[in-house]
């Protein structure tokens, strides 16, 4: 059965750091592209960053641009989002997302995680 599934994700303090992973099975992880989405209490879901099949991150939100990481390690059949610098603006359920090739466009991946919240607070 494919399955995307996230972790990793709790209640930092601003300023803190989380290392969010994305653990798939039931599929061959090396040839899917994996995506970040986040999405905020009464917000719509968006991009925040995307690794290709190549090991090429993608950024695509403005405002964690130089705070986070996405990498890949196929053989562990994981992806990684490492946040530093975390804002209360941050605070969201993250999600992973994968289909063939990286896009910022939500309808167009194929399978999804169930999400992890992220609450950076004080």
């Amino acid at each position: 059965q494919l399955q995307l599934v996230e972790s990793g994700g709790g209640l930092v303090q601003p300023g803190g750091s989380l290392r969010l992973s994305c653990a798939a099975s039931g599929f061959t992880l090396e040839y899917y592209a994996i995506a970040w989405f986040r999405q905020a209490p009464g917000k719509e879901r968006e991009a925040v960053s995307c690794i290709t099949t190549q090991s090429i991150s993608i950024d695509y939100k403005d405002s964690v641009k130089g705070r986070i990481t996405i990498s890949r390690d196929n053989a562990k059949r994981t992806v990684y989002l490492q946040m530093n610098a975390l804002k209360p603006e941050d605070t969201a359920v993250y999600y992973c997302a994968a289909r063939d090739v990286c896009t910022r466009e939500t309808d167009a991946y194929y399978y999804w995680g169930q999400g992890t919240q992220v609450t950076v607070s004080s």
